[in-house]
């Protein structure tokens, strides 16, 4: 072997070397940040739906228009405490899992889904009982698809949670080091809490 090839076998050889031993590159994770991106459009979307709202209530010679039943506030009340309540609940979860209580993440997910599937329920029960229909008139129209689109949030974030309790049953999915998951649902929880604290306001409230 000439002396040009060793040096250059020997030079490949500490390359190789200076690769094994180079600590890995960090990767940063932008999960977190994908999500809040993803809840910034959902946003935009209500947003478009309130100003709409609040467009047509502008220009209406009366609103609701004459004629049209007026809301009941004791479910739809009942329905709101119980919502905002399940956000303090889902933090619990969040906090446990933290400590690495896996038993306790379950227990707050599951008593946040099923205090959303109340909520939803109380929703379809007013539904049925309601003496207008989606087509009454403009103010039952925006009544039905700003309440309506947001049910369909609430449904998703049961869907989220009840994958997570899934996921939580495999040994070790979730710790204080890997609870993505779990704060994913929890930030999509709280975002359709404050969605609906704002649409009682201009639905039942204002």
């Amino acid at each position: 072997m000439t002396g040009s090839t060793l040096d250059s076998a020997k030079t490949a050889l500490n390359y190789h070397h200076a690769e094994v031993e180079a600590p890995h590159a960090e990767h940063h994770d932008y999960r977190i940040f994908g999500i809040i991106i993803f809840l910034i459009a959902e946003a935009m979307i209500f947003l478009g739906l309130f100003t709409a709202y609040l467009t047509f209530r502008a220009v209406a010679p009366s609103w609701p228009p004459e004629g049209t039943p007026k809301l009941e506030l004791l479910l739809p009340g009942i329905n709101t405490i119980i919502l905002i309540s399940s956000s303090f609940v889902i933090h619990n979860a969040d906090t446990a899992i933290k400590k690495n209580d896996v038993k306790g993440l379950q227990k707050w997910f599951a008593i946040t889904a099923a205090m959303g599937a109340v909520f939803l329920v109380g929703q379809l029960y007013e539904y049925f009982h309601l003496e207008f229909g989606l087509t009454t008139n403009l103010f039952a129209s925006t009544f039905y698809v700003l309440t309506g689109f947001h049910g369909l949030h609430v449904a998703f974030g049961l869907v989220l949670m009840l994958g997570v309790l899934w996921r939580s049953l495999k040994q070790g999915h979730y710790s204080s080091e890997n609870h993505f998951g779990v704060e994913a649902a929890e930030i999509y929880w709280h975002f359709v809490d404050v969605v609906w604290i704002f649409l009682f306001l201009l639905l039942y409230i204002l």
